[in-house]
Protein backbone atom coordinates (compact mmCIF):
# COMPACT_ATOMS: atom_id res chain seq x y z
CA UNK A 1 0.00 0.00 0.00
CA UNK A 2 1.67 3.74 -0.89
CA UNK A 3 1.45 6.27 1.60
CA UNK A 4 -0.42 9.46 1.17
CA UNK A 5 1.76 11.78 -0.93
CA UNK A 6 -0.16 15.10 -0.20
CA UNK A 7 0.35 13.90 4.03
CA UNK A 8 3.81 13.80 3.23
CA UNK A 9 4.46 16.85 1.48
CA UNK A 10 2.51 18.06 4.22
CA UNK A 11 4.46 17.31 6.95
CA UNK A 12 7.66 17.99 4.59
CA UNK A 13 6.53 21.62 4.92
CA UNK A 14 5.85 21.60 8.68
CA UNK A 15 9.31 20.25 9.23
CA UNK A 16 10.99 22.70 6.29
CA UNK A 17 12.80 24.96 8.65
CA UNK A 18 14.41 22.41 10.52
CA UNK A 19 18.17 21.34 9.46
CA UNK A 20 18.18 18.07 11.35
CA UNK A 21 15.36 16.24 9.69
CA UNK A 22 15.71 13.12 7.76
CA UNK A 23 13.40 11.16 5.33
CA UNK A 24 13.33 7.54 5.08
CA UNK A 25 10.97 5.38 3.34
CA UNK A 26 10.34 2.41 5.68
CA UNK A 27 7.90 0.16 7.65
CA UNK A 28 5.66 0.58 4.04
CA UNK A 29 5.62 4.81 4.36
CA UNK A 30 7.87 7.41 5.16
CA UNK A 31 9.24 8.17 8.31
CA UNK A 32 10.27 11.57 9.23
CA UNK A 33 13.59 11.59 11.86
CA UNK A 34 14.66 14.07 13.70
CA UNK A 35 17.78 14.01 15.73
CA UNK A 36 18.34 10.56 14.56
CA UNK A 37 14.70 9.39 16.18
CA UNK A 38 11.82 8.86 14.52
CA UNK A 39 9.11 11.82 14.85
CA UNK A 40 5.96 10.44 12.65
CA UNK A 41 5.55 8.43 9.84
CA UNK A 42 2.98 8.97 6.67
CA UNK A 43 1.55 5.26 6.83
CA UNK A 44 1.05 3.05 3.65
CA UNK A 45 -1.57 1.90 6.11
CA UNK A 46 -3.45 5.05 6.34
CA UNK A 47 -3.23 7.91 8.90
CA UNK A 48 0.19 8.99 10.75
CA UNK A 49 2.10 7.23 13.00
CA UNK A 50 3.18 9.60 15.69
CA UNK A 51 6.06 9.15 18.53
CA UNK A 52 4.54 10.21 21.96
CA UNK A 53 5.82 9.86 25.55
CA UNK A 54 4.97 6.15 26.78
CA UNK A 55 2.96 7.85 29.61
CA UNK A 56 1.38 10.41 27.51
CA UNK A 57 -0.25 7.70 25.48
CA UNK A 58 -3.09 6.42 27.03
CA UNK A 59 -4.90 9.97 27.34
CA UNK A 60 -3.66 11.30 24.10
CA UNK A 61 -6.27 8.01 22.47
CA UNK A 62 -9.07 8.77 24.26
CA UNK A 63 -9.02 11.56 21.40
CA UNK A 64 -10.94 11.40 18.65
CA UNK A 65 -9.66 10.00 15.32
CA UNK A 66 -6.47 8.57 17.52
CA UNK A 67 -6.00 4.94 18.20
CA UNK A 68 -3.21 2.74 19.60
CA UNK A 69 -0.23 1.83 17.46
CA UNK A 70 -0.08 -2.31 17.34
CA UNK A 71 2.89 -4.01 15.63
CA UNK A 72 2.72 -7.53 14.33
CA UNK A 73 -0.22 -7.72 16.92
CA UNK A 74 1.29 -6.32 19.98
CA UNK A 75 1.07 -2.30 21.40
CA UNK A 76 3.31 0.14 20.56
CA UNK A 77 3.58 2.66 23.92
CA UNK A 78 5.70 5.25 22.20
CA UNK A 79 3.40 5.74 19.51
CA UNK A 80 -0.23 6.49 18.48
CA UNK A 81 -1.66 6.43 15.00
CA UNK A 82 -4.07 8.96 14.16
CA UNK A 83 -6.15 8.45 11.47
CA UNK A 84 -6.57 11.18 8.61
CA UNK A 85 -9.44 13.16 10.36
CA UNK A 86 -7.02 14.06 13.32
CA UNK A 87 -4.75 15.54 11.23
CA UNK A 88 -7.50 17.04 7.98
CA UNK A 89 -6.68 20.71 9.04
CA UNK A 90 -3.45 22.78 8.95
CA UNK A 91 -3.82 23.34 13.06
CA UNK A 92 -4.44 19.32 13.52
CA UNK A 93 -1.44 18.02 11.59
CA UNK A 94 1.15 20.72 13.51
CA UNK A 95 -0.41 20.01 16.83
CA UNK A 96 0.50 16.32 15.61
CA UNK A 97 3.83 17.15 14.49
CA UNK A 98 5.21 19.47 17.33
CA UNK A 99 3.89 16.37 19.54
CA UNK A 100 5.91 14.39 17.64
CA UNK A 101 9.10 16.28 17.65
CA UNK A 102 8.96 17.11 21.32
CA UNK A 103 8.61 13.91 22.33
CA UNK A 104 12.04 12.68 20.11
CA UNK A 105 13.54 15.94 21.93
CA UNK A 106 12.68 14.30 25.02
CA UNK A 107 14.46 10.71 24.32
CA UNK A 108 18.05 10.68 25.54
CA UNK A 109 20.77 11.32 23.28
CA UNK A 110 21.84 8.07 21.19
CA UNK A 111 25.64 7.09 21.28
CA UNK A 112 27.56 7.67 18.56
CA UNK A 113 27.82 4.58 16.24
CA UNK A 114 31.36 3.34 15.97
CA UNK A 115 31.83 2.15 12.23
CA UNK A 116 33.45 -1.12 12.22
CA UNK A 117 36.83 -1.70 10.82
CA UNK A 118 36.81 -4.01 7.34
CA UNK A 119 37.50 -7.59 7.80
CA UNK A 120 41.25 -8.62 7.68
CA UNK A 121 41.65 -11.73 5.66
CA UNK A 122 43.56 -14.30 7.79
CA UNK A 123 46.87 -16.62 7.01
CA UNK A 124 46.77 -19.77 7.85
CA UNK A 125 50.30 -21.11 9.45
CA UNK A 126 51.88 -23.52 7.48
Amino acid sequence: MVYDLVTAERVRHLLADRADVVERKMMGGLCFMVKGGMCCAVSGRGGLLVRVDSEAQPRLVREPHVRPMVMAGRPVTTFVRVMPNGYRTHAGLKKWVTRGVDAVGALKAKPATRKRAPATTRRRAT
